[in-house]
């Protein structure tokens, strides 16, 4: 099966605030976009998707990652996470109507695209399925097979959230890659263990992190 990602991604400028213990207001505007750009290139390397739709009103953003190859969605809802991500998915249906639908954090540097692929199987066994993150807490995917509703339910404790709604929960492993979304100082150490893709590479290497190689 084929997949289409829906990947939802703020305004630069608002994004990554609980990295202020890492970073200054100054670079977490690019620390976000570095995310974005490893992340989408490593998903629109992935063998099972077909492509990528990124949500997002940020001018600099969507050049970027359009330029990658993503097709951009203007985030005209302007709500929650969970409102881009109903029309961002609405867009791609309207475009094609059968196609299977994922919602991808852009916040996944250290992506791989075979573990992608693995997860993007294993979820087309169900007619809606999830991948917790490495917290355990909330969700870095949450697919939906041809002909079924995305029901996006991200925010606080959304595994719980995702799992109450129905959508089956992957219980893969190695798959670390996939797991690991950035949003504290922490989160960074351990994507930077797993390997991150090179645009956070060249960021994270300006960073003064405690534990990073040089540090």
């Amino acid at each position: 099966m084929q997949w289409t990602l829906v990947i939802p991604l703020k305004a630069l400028a608002r994004a990554k605030s609980r990295l202020s213990d890492t970073a200054t207001d100054a670079v977490r505007p690019g620390l976000a976009l570095a995310f974005a750009q490893d992340t989408v290139a490593a998903a629109l390397a992935c063998a099972a998707v077909d492509d990528v739709a990124v949500v997002t009103d940020d001018a600099l953003a969507g050049r970027e990652l359009a330029a990658l190859g993503a097709w951009i969605v203007p985030d005209e809802p302007g709500g929650s996470l969970n409102a881009a991500l109903a029309h961002g998915t609405a867009a791609v249906r309207s475009r094609s109507p059968e196609c299977a639908v994922a919602a991808l954090n852009a916040d996944l540097p250290a992506l791989r695209p075979l573990e992608l692929a693995r997860v993007l199987d294993a979820a087309a066994e169900f007619p809606r399925a999830f991948l917790s993150d490495a917290a355990a807490i909330g969700t870095t995917l949450l697919a939906a097979s041809p002909g079924r509703e995305l029901r996006p339910a991200f925010g606080t404790d959304s595994r719980a959230r995702h799992r109450a709604s129905g959508a089956a929960e992957l219980l893969l492993t190695a798959v670390d890659s996939v797991r690991q979304d950035v949003d504290t100082g922490d989160d960074l150490r351990a994507a930077l263990a797993l390997g991150v893709g090179p645009r956070t590479a060249t960021l994270a290497a300006k960073l003064l992190i405690p534990g990073q190689p040089g540090t």
